[in-house]
């Protein structure tokens, strides 16, 4: 009989990482995954060709919880993710990183005695004012299967008494950045759009933290943190704007700096960071997609939960000076995290 593992995602970063475990699971027959979106995060991006460009089925259930607060976001997908497992009879859990989706699958798996897997286990930025950071810490105290990209997130689980089922298996985005540019290598012709962009130097820019755009004044001093890089360094600031930040963003239409474009999906965007000079962002997956592509990074934070981009020399925050020796980041594995996990939980299935 089949193993059912329901994996839950919500986020557009979930939905890469989750492609490349699920491109590995259809290697084996012994097991069935029902993948579950809970519309925590929607956009025309999020069509049938995204799916089939990522080479996964199209999700079994669409919760399209996507309002509200926190607090009721989180318990309306525990309420729906419950009736899910109950109906699916599954053997397994599985989550991604630290979204309310994340949370409320964990939360709705352990009350019903179902095993929870937990990708990116072990990050900490230490900072609790961050919602992600709850999700994480929570999420982590609830899983029997905790997989830590780097030996500093279990080190950090360590610190919090959790050392069963830790498990250092690298990095899974870098899984999916190989997989990225062997699509982009396959398909350039859907990247004419970007063609003018080898003549140019140029810096991607991404904001779209709550923290970050909450209020004009926070959004203001990163824009003229970037307008003065961009000066000093003499680079354009390539900046697709966050559905977010659509209103902060209106006075900086006539600003010389920035190229302010419509989104972008996320093979544009790795396509860009393989033209781009430097990241500039306050978005935690994409400094280690920066590193992933060799292109320097700086953080619109006052942390970063990816330490050893900073300890190795490729990110910096927004308030540093400069960066730190360059160095290779070992931790991140070798693009094969996927099938360690999968490995791993069949054992144990």
């Amino acid at each position: 009989m089949k193993k059912r593992i329901v994996t839950i995602f919500g986020a557009r970063p979930q939905f890469i990482k989750a492609a490349v475990l699920s491109r590995e699971i259809k290697n084996y027959n012994n097991i069935e995954e029902i993948l579950v979106h809970t519309g925590q995060h929607f956009d025309k991006n999020m069509s049938d060709v995204f799916f089939e460009e990522l080479e996964i089925p199209k999700p079994k259930y669409f919760l399209d919880i996507n309002c509200c607060s926190h607090g009721q976001m989180t318990g309306k997908m525990l309420s729906e993710i419950e009736d899910v497992l109950l109906q699916e009879k599954s053997d397994m859990v599985l989550v991604y990183g630290d979204t309310n989706s994340t949370l409320a699958g964990a939360l709705a798996a352990s009350k019903l005695h179902i095993p929870v897997a937990h990708v990116e286990a072990g990050l900490r930025s230490f900072n609790k004012k961050m919602p992600e950071e709850i999700n994480r810490l929570l999420t982590d105290h609830l899983s029997s299967f905790l997989f830590c990209p780097t030996k500093q997130a279990i080190k950090n689980l360590g610190m919090e008494g959790i050392t069963s089922g830790v498990h250092h298996v690298g990095d899974i985005m870098y899984d999916a950045t190989i997989f990225a540019k062997d699509y982009i290598s396959k398909n350039s012709n859907k990247f004419n759009n970007y063609l003018t962009l080898d003549k140019v130097n140029f810096a991607l820019m991404t904001i779209h933290r709550e923290e970050s755009t909450k209020n004009q004044e926070n959004f203001s001093k990163f824009m003229s943190f970037a307008t003065k890089f961009s000066e000093k360094n003499k680079i354009k600031i390539l900046f697709p704007i966050h559905p977010r930040i659509n209103d902060l963003v209106k006075k900086y239409k006539e600003n010389s700096s920035f190229f302010l474009i419509d989104p972008i999906s996320y093979f544009e965007t790795q396509f860009l960071l393989g033209k781009a000079s430097f990241v500039i962002t306050d978005s935690g997956g994409l400094q280690k997609e920066a590193y992933f592509h060799k292109v320097p990074c700086i953080t619109l934070r006052s942390e970063t939960e990816w330490v050893e981009t900073i300890e190795n020399g490729w990110n910096r925050l927004w308030t540093d000076k400069g960066y730190k020796s360059r160095k290779i980041i070992e931790d991140y594995g070798d693009g094969f995290s996927a099938k360690k996990i999968i490995e791993i939980l069949i054992n144990n299935l």
